[in-house]
């Protein structure tokens, strides 16, 4: 039986893996109803359900990650994926507050690039600038080249201090190590909006719109494609035919 259980599991992240996320989510819904607890597939599927959205779906990420903290093949390396990934759902049902202290205490444990990047993120979200602003540049510190941390300075100062100034020359950095970053693009397309440089400005809201949003980016589709809309007819051009 654990044999067969094994290849069920296989087979469900062969599926996500090749995009074929409504059969890979049919049958982790499938392995979780058979009882089945094994962070090998419930941390995939958690990260399938946060990037789905909805309050449905995070309170189903939180009640299979509490059940997930019992899974005998659950290392170091993974618990620190799931208490992110905990994290990310509790904050999107409202509680911040757990979701920091959460990454908090993991972070105390472990430092490492993920708690360092999204414990960041939510100290943004809290609103208290410092605090955010202090516990960034210990992250650049941590690592000067990385992507996300580059770009939670830039929201830090864009966002919270009001200083666009300032904000730029992360983002500009953040986008050469990472040039798909949406976030990053979305704020590199307001600049290029705002200094009348419209073709460049949809140029990189256009490969925003194409990557894969995530609970952790400021920047939802809706606001990026009203951004790019707004981009659209500053040109006085239409909408593509193919878009909604």
């Amino acid at each position: 039986m654990k044999f067969l259980d094994n290849l069920k599991v296989r087979s469900a992240l062969i599926k996500h893996q090749r995009g074929n996320k409504e059969e890979a989510r049919a049958m982790y819904q499938q392995l979780y109803d058979d009882g089945m607890v094994q962070a090998s597939y419930m941390l995939p599927y958690s990260v399938l359900l946060l990037r789905e959205g909805g309050e449905e779906n995070f309170q189903k990420v939180r009640e299979l990650l509490v059940k997930a903290q019992k899974a005998p093949d659950l290392t170091d390396e993974k618990r620190q994926q799931l208490l992110m990934n905990y994290a990310i759902a509790v904050w999107k049902l409202g509680e911040l507050d757990k979701a920091v202290s959460t990454l908090e205490a993991s972070h105390r444990k472990a430092p490492n690039s993920l708690t360092y990047q999204a414990l960041g993120f939510l100290y943004i979200e809290t609103g208290d600038a410092q605090k955010a602003l202090d516990y960034n540049l210990e992250a650049l510190e941590y690592d000067d080249e990385d992507g996300i941390t580059l770009d939670n300075l830039g929201q830090i100062y864009y966002r919270l201090l009001q200083d666009k100034d300032a904000a730029r020359p992360y983002f500009e950095k953040a986008h050469e190590i990472k040039s798909k970053q949406i976030d990053t693009l979305y704020f590199l397309a307001l600049y290029d909006e705002a200094e009348g440089k419209y073709a460049d400005a949809q140029e990189k809201i256009e490969v925003a719109l194409e990557g894969s949003f995530s609970p952790l980016n400021f920047v939802d589709k809706a606001k990026a494609q009203a951004l790019y809309e707004r981009i659209l007819k500053a040109q006085g051009k239409d909408l593509p035919q193919n878009e909604d």
